[in-house]
C-alpha cells in the first residue's frame, strides 16, 4: 500500500517549489487577477499528465538511461525558458501597462503548457520520486496511476496557492512600476531556470 502520508505532504512540497510554472501563475494572478491566471495556470496539467504517463509506460526510464536523449530534450526546454524570460525581460513595460486589459486564456494556457511540457526535470522527478513510494506486492502501474492523480490534484493547488498570492499582491500593489518589477523578476527567474537546466549534469 501506498504510504500516502508520507508520499503527499511531499509531493505537495514538489509541486508548490518556486519554479518557472509557479512565478509565471504568481505574475499572472498580480497582472490579471484570479480568474483568468487560475485558467491559464491550469495549462500545465496536460503537459505534466502527458508527462506522467510517459514515465508509466515507461519513457522515463529510457530518458533516464540515454545521455544523449536526456541532454537533447534538456537543452530544447532550457531554450525555451530562456526564451520567455527574454520576452518578459523587453515587454515588462507592456505587459504592465496591459494588466488591467482583456487577455485571452488560451494564450495564457498555451505558454504555462509549453514551459511545462519543455521541463524535462518533471519526468526526471516522476521517474525518481514515484517509485519510492511502490508497494512490490502490488501492480505497479496502477500505485503510479494512483500517485499521478495526486500529483495532478495538488499541482491545482499549487496553482490556486501562487495566483492567489499573485492576486493579492497585485490589489495591494497598484503601482505600474511594481508591475514592471514583477515581469522583470519572472523573466529573471525563467532565464536562471534555463540556464541552470542547461548546465545541469544531471
Amino acid at each position: 500500500m501506498i504510504a500516502w502520508s508520507i508520499f503527499i505532504p511531499a509531493c505537495f512540497a514538489l509541486n508548490s517549489a518556486p519554479g518557472p510554472n509557479n512565478m509565471l501563475a504568481f505574475a499572472n494572478g498580480a497582472r490579471l487577477g484570479f480568474g483568468r491566471a487560475m485558467l491559464g495556470g491550469l495549462g500545465r496539467m496536460p503537459a505534466f499528465a502527458l508527462l506522467i504517463l510517459i514515465t508509466i509506460v515507461g519513457l522515463g526510464a529510457v530518458l533516464a538511461a540515454s545521455a544523449t536523449a536526456f541532454t537533447i530534450v534538456k537543452l530544447a526546454g532550457a531554450v525555451y525558458l530562456v526564451y520567455v524570460g527574454i520576452q518578459f525581460l523587453r515587454k515588462a513595460r507592456a505587459l504592465a501597462a496591459a494588466q488591467s486589459q482583456e487577455t485571452a486564456v488560451r494564450p495564457l494556457m498555451r505558454r504555462d503548457f509549453l514551459i511545462a511540457i519543455s521541463n524535462p526535470k518533471a519526468i526526471a522527478i516522476f521517474t525518481a520520486f514515484f517509485p519510492q513510494f511502490i508497494d512490490a506486492s502490488a501492480p505497479a502501474w496502477t500505485q503510479l496511476a494512483a500517485m499521478g492523480g495526486v500529483f495532478l490534484l495538488l499541482e491545482v493547488a499549487a496553482v490556486m496557492l501562487y495566483v492567489t498570492a499573485g492576486t493579492l499582491i497585485g490589489k495591494m500593489l497598484k503601482s505600474n512600476r511594481i508591475f514592471v518589477q514583477l515581469n522583470r523578476l519572472v523573466g529573471g527567474v525563467l532565464i536562471a531556470s534555463g540556464a541552470s537546466m542547461a548546465l545541469s549534469r544531471q
